[in-house]
């Protein structure tokens, strides 16, 4: 069968057209773009993973060419988790795996909390970005989070990208790979500013930390495999907090890492993320026995 990629849209259940790549054949991943990437984020996970599975690809409302809603209204956490669920069945398929980084993982997270059952495993890489305990901290980051959309909307994304790229979970793609760096950058400041300030403003700036959604992530039944770099701070303590509450969950952590998972270390995402889905496939991916109530009966005997 032919891998080559087919391009289409899918209309979201509110009317939003999203672009999707469709790529490859077999059981189907699907992969969401953080705000600073777009579908070309996944290309280095595109060409490995379709050589063995119907690898989808889309652009999140608000990047062009997917249709950008002019109402910050239409931008939700819980909008961009049913975007998800569209993509999945405007595809033609009833299940599939998802992998998000950052804005796209949180997606993934909703998406198993309101979709239940449809995620054939999720993998949620720099998840949780503004989740914290602290009601000070929770306030300045959306204060921030405002502050950035108008920004946005004053001066154009391409003023932002110096700033936006320059905090410490940002360098480290640009210590290890400058090429990739630079071609970051290049497609980040290429997007469309009010579709950014727009998501800046109902997604981020809205965003629930999971810190208080405790019972929400102990009802996820999807098997899940949570991924954060030990140079992203804002990443790490909500990923251990996710690891401990949800039931089928493991958490790998990659070292001298930020943010960029997927484009800092290719390879070994691609071999974790792999495992983690094979596994999965194979039906190896339990409760851990911490969040199962350590019912050391699961153990084996001495």
């Amino acid at each position: 069968m032919s891998t080559a990629t087919k391009r289409s849209y899918v209309t979201a259940s509110d009317g939003v057209r999203l672009y999707v790549e469709d790529t490859g054949s077999g059981d189907p991943i699907v992969f969401v773009h953080e705000f600073a990437g777009h579908h070309l984020s996944w290309e280095t996970q595109v060409r490995h993973f379709s050589r063995r599975y119907r690898c989808i690809t889309y652009q999140a409302r608000g990047w062009p060419p997917s249709d950008v809603p002019a109402d910050h209204e239409s931008y939700s956490q819980a909008r961009a988790a049913d975007d998800v669920a569209d993509v999945i069945g405007g595809v033609g398929v009833g299940k599939a795996h998802v992998v998000g980084l950052s804005m796209g993982a949180t997606a993934a997270i909703e998406f198993a909390i309101r979709h239940p059952g449809k995620g054939l495993s999720i993998t949620a890489a720099g998840a949780g970005t503004g989740s914290t305990r602290d009601a000070a901290t929770i306030a300045r980051f959306r204060r921030e989070s405002e502050e950035m959309a108008a920004r946005i909307e004053r001066d154009g994304i391409a003023a932002l990208g110096e700033l936006y790229l320059a905090g410490p979970a940002r360098q480290q793609l640009l210590i290890k790979d400058p090429r990739g760096y630079a071609e970051f950058k290049a497609q980040f400041i290429d997007g469309a500013s009010i579709g950014r300030a727009l998501t800046m403003r109902g997604v981020q700036a809205r965003r629930v930390p999971f810190f208080e959604r405790e019972a929400e992530l102990k009802a996820i039944q999807d098997p899940v495999l949570i991924v954060c770099g030990d140079e992203d701070d804002g990443t790490l303590d909500i990923s251990v907090f996710m690891k401990r509450h949800i039931p089928r969950c493991g958490l790998m952590v990659f070292p001298k890492t930020g943010h960029g998972i997927n484009l800092e270390e290719p390879a070994g995402f691609n071999a974790v993320v792999g495992d983690f889905i094979h596994a999965v496939e194979k039906g190896r991916w339990p409760a851990s026995v911490s969040t199962a109530g350590k019912d050391f009966a699961l153990l084996p005997k001495r």
